[in-house]
């Protein structure tokens, strides 16, 4: 077995009577991209100031990096990029990183060999001497990605990275953590583009009322799942019932008299084709699509309950 950068039993935290987060279970290997998903509320932001020490877990346990939580020597090997990021806006780009440098009790010699390649690897080479005043929110992210592995870090906590990106500083954010999976360093990716989830993390796990609910492999997602759309004659409402036996997340598709349902593997197709048939059915459509990374999130989190307004 790979070594483990996080890993958590029972984690809780709850503030006065409420429960923020109820039972936060689950491990994160070296040089994986991890993914955790939830709708807001459900506890993710608690659960990351937890796994950071910001937050003191209120029962469970947890290490980091081998260490207890709260370990300096854990801590020392940690990244973090914040979704809400406050920084020194009298400073250059230079000057930030090298401050950061200088909390992580970093060598000059270090700092000063480090900085240009950090700045170039996030397409900020030419804002060196720039005030962080005059970046665009894009830019002060991609400076916060810089400063997030300016330690040279095992492990990375990032939270929403790619928010207020264009599409070509999202195509960078992926090449880097491509490159960290690459150095082994982990990843804990916290975001709600779930199609950027779907491109770079290797495993993802679903979190809803502060609690895990499941946690998948995205390459045996990619290759298993598919969604199906049929149509039959004629419909009996015991048809529903008994699709079950094929699949999960079986129901009506609108008024238009089609069923949707989901397969776990795509070589189950001639099987369900064939029962149909043989109980009688008129098969009309039969139409298969792969499951989407959001498509699966809404069968495990649910639909979010509409607003009558």
């Amino acid at each position: 077995m790979h070594d483990l950068a996080i890993e958590t039993h029972g984690l809780r935290k709850e503030f006065g009577g409420r429960t923020a987060v109820s039972d936060l279970t689950l491990a994160v290997q070296a040089g994986e991209v991890f993914g955790f998903l939830g709708p807001n509320g459900a506890g993710k932001t608690t659960s990351i100031k937890m796994l950071l020490s910001l937050t003191m877990p209120t029962a469970g346990t947890a290490s980091i990096l081998g260490q207890p939580l709260g370990s300096r020597a854990a801590r020392a090997g940690i990244g973090y990029l914040p979704e809400h990021f406050r920084f020194h806006e009298w400073l250059t780009a230079a000057e930030f990183l090298d401050l950061h440098g200088r909390l992580y009790q970093m060598e000059k010699t270090e700092r000063t060999a480090v900085i240009p390649d950090l700045l170039a690897l996030v397409g900020l080479a030419d804002r060196a001497n720039t005030r962080l005043q005059a970046f665009s929110k894009g830019m002060l992210q991609r400076i916060g990605l810089a400063q997030a592995l300016l330690n040279n870090p095992r492990l990375v906590f990032l939270d929403e990275p790619t928010s207020g990106l264009d599409p070509l500083g999202r195509r960078l954010v992926r090449d880097v953590v491509n490159g960290l999976r690459e150095e082994g360093t982990a990843v804990f990716l916290n975001s709600h583009l779930l199609s950027e989830v779907e491109k770079t993390c290797d495993r993802v796990a679903f979190i809803r009322d502060g609690a895990v609910l499941e946690t998948i492999s995205l390459a045996d997602f990619a290759q298993g799942s598919v969604q199906v759309t049929l149509r039959v004659g004629q419909p009996t409402p015991q048809l529903l019932p008994d699709l079950a036996q094929f699949g999960s997340a079986v129901q009506w598709q609108g008024k238009n008299g089609r069923i949707r349902l989901t397969l776990a593997q795509e070589s189950q197709l001639p099987q369900l084709a064939q029962w149909l048939i043989d109980q009688g059915h008129t098969l009309y459509e039969l139409t298969p699509t792969p499951l989407s990374l959001e498509d699966r999130f809404l069968q495990v989190i649910g639909q979010p309950e509409r607003v009558e307004g």
